[in-house]
C-alpha cells in the first residue's frame, strides 16, 4: 500500500517543527548555561609549570546561573594564575556585576585583565569610575601595553585592544628580559599577526577572544558569523613565526543571547609540561 504524500507531510511538518523548537530552546537555554572546561599543554622552558586559567568576553550581567557555573568550575580547577582578555560588561550592563565577578576570582600569582572593545564603547569614566582605582577594588591587575613578571621564568604582557584601542607592541615587551618566556593577552585576535611581525621571537604563547567562536556553528561550514577585528581566527590553536595563540570561545554572548554547537568555555593552559599542544 502506498503512503500519499498528504500522509507523509501530516507527520514530517511536526517533525520539523519540534525540531525548530528543540533547536531553539537548546540555543537560548541550555548551551548558553553549559560551561565547558578545556584543557591544554604548551611546553616552555620555565622553572615549574603554570597553570593559566582563561577567561574572555564575560559579558556580564549578574552572578546568574552561568557566573555560578564559572566559578564553581574555577574552584575546583585551583589555578596559578586567571586572565581575562576583555569584554568583561554586557552592552547593556553595568560594571556593579563585573565588580562583583570578578572580585570572587581568586589565584596565586594573580589576576590579570586586558581590554576589549567594549572596554573602550562603554569606559568606566562614563560611569564616573576611574579605570585603575575600579580594578584594584576586585583584587586584579590592568595591563595596557605593560608587563607583570609571575614567577618561574614567565612574564605575562597585557596589549590594549586592536578593534577599539591602541596596542603598542614595543612598549608592552619593554620591561621583559629577552631570554623571559612571554605570554601575550590581547582581546581582537587579528592582533596577533601585527605582534609576531613586530616582535619576531620575543613571544611564546597567546590568548585571545573577541570571536565568541562564532557562538553558532553549523557542521561542516563553521560559525556563520565572526565581528571585525577576528580575521581568520575563530576558536582553538594556531600558529605563527613559533608563537601559538589559542582563541577561546568566551562566556558570555553578544547581540542575539543565543549559542548552538560552541559552548561557553573556560581554557586551562597548562604551560611548562612535556608534550604538544593539545586541547579536548
Amino acid at each position: 500500500m502506498k503512503v500519499r504524500p498528504r500522509t507523509k507531510l501530516r507527520w514530517i511538518a511536526p517533525l520539523v517543527l519540534g525540531l525548530v523548537l528543540f533547536a531553539a530552546v537548546w540555543a537560548a537555554w541550555i548551551e548558553p548555561n553549559w560551561v565547558q572546561v578545556t584543557r591544554h599543554t604548551v611546553p616552555l622552558a620555565l622553572e615549574r609549570p603554570i597553570e593559566v586559567l582563561h577567561l574572555t568576553d564575560l559579558h556580564t550581567r549578574a552572578i546568574g546561573r552561568r557566573e555560578r557555573r564559572l566559578l564553581a568550575l574555577i574552584e575546583s580547577e585551583r589555578p596559578d594564575v586567571i586572565v581575562i582578555t576583555g569584554d568583561c560588561p554586557a552592552a547593556d550592563g553595568d560594571y556593579d556585576a563585573v565588580r562583583d565577578l570578578v572580585a570572587r576570582l581568586h589565584a596565586p600569582l594573580g589576576v590579570f585583565v586586558v581590554r576589549g572593545n567594549w572596554e573602550h564603547w562603554r569606559p568606566l569614566a562614563q560611569a564616573g569610575l576611574d579605570e585603575a582605582a575600579f580594578w584594584r577594588t576586585t583584587g586584579a591587575r590592568l595591563l595596557v601595553n605593560e608587563a607583570a613578571e609571575v614567577g618561574a621564568g614567565l612574564w605575562v604582557v597585557g596589549f590594549d585592544d586592536w578593534l577599539a584601542g591602541r596596542p603598542d607592541v614595543q612598549a608592552g615587551l619593554a620591561g621583559v628580559p629577552p631570554d623571559a618566556k612571554a605570554l601575550a593577552l590581547f582581546h581582537s585576535p587579528v592582533f596577533f599577526e601585527d605582534l609576531v611581525n613586530a616582535a619576531p621571537g620575543r613571544v611564546d604563547v597567546a590568548l585571545a577572544g573577541h570571536s565568541h567562536g562564532g557562538q553558532v556553528r553549523v557542521p561542516f561550514v563553521g560559525p556563520l558569523w565572526l565581528p571585525a577585528g577576528c580575521g581568520s581566527y575563530s576558536a582553538g590553536w594556531y600558529e605563527s613565526g613559533g608563537a601559538r595563540l589559542y582563541v577561546g570561545r568566551g562566556l558570555g554572548t553578544s547581540i542575539l543571547p543565543v549559542r548552538f554547537l560552541c559552548r561557553p568555555e573556560i581554557a586551562l593552559v597548562t604551560l611548562g609540561s612535556a608534550g604538544p599542544p593539545a586541547g579536548r
